[in-house]
């Protein structure tokens, strides 16, 4: 078996702001929405600058929900930009709640953290150096020793 893709699919409480939110954010263009009479949207898809991104409106019915309504989510979305200030500055204007400032890592990134209006967790970064997997290492282990 060969896998061909992996797409993320995010599930939110309003794909129609989603759309415009990551739009404004991220400079996503939407491809397509599928839309039921109600208005609900079965599927939609953005592009993330050559990646595809796929979002949902809730479907409680089949158990599928966002972290808004469940109030949690364990999927963090990291997304390797040009400059992770700006972008984490747009999303704070634009209504997503800061998790974690940005700032230099041990693992050769700037980045931080926020949470969009819809709940889901969002790491943004960019590489200021390029480091081996035993640098990383070490300066994890050191970072993790007790104080």
């Amino acid at each position: 078996m060969a896998i061909h893709e992996l797409f993320a699919y995010l599930c939110v409480n309003d794909t129609a702001k989603a759309i415009a939110w990551y739009g404004e954010v991220f400079g996503a263009t939407e491809k397509f929405r599928l839309t039921e009479p109600s208005g609900r949207i079965g599927h939609a898809e953005l592009d993330f600058g050559g990646t595809t991104l796929m979002l949902c409106d809730e479907f409680p019915e089949y158990g599928i929900r966002g972290p808004l309504s469940t109030g949690a989510t364990s999927v963090t979305i990291h997304l390797h930009v040009d400059d992770a200030d700006a972008i984490v500055e747009r999303a704070q204007k634009a209504g997503a709640t800061l998790e974690i400032a940005v700032q230099d890592q041990f693992y050769g990134e700037r980045s931080g953290s926020f949470r969009d209006p819809f709940g889901h967790r969002w790491n943004i970064g960019h590489s200021i150096e390029q480091l081996s997997t035993e640098e990383m290492q070490r300066r994890y282990t050191e970072m993790m020793k007790p104080k």
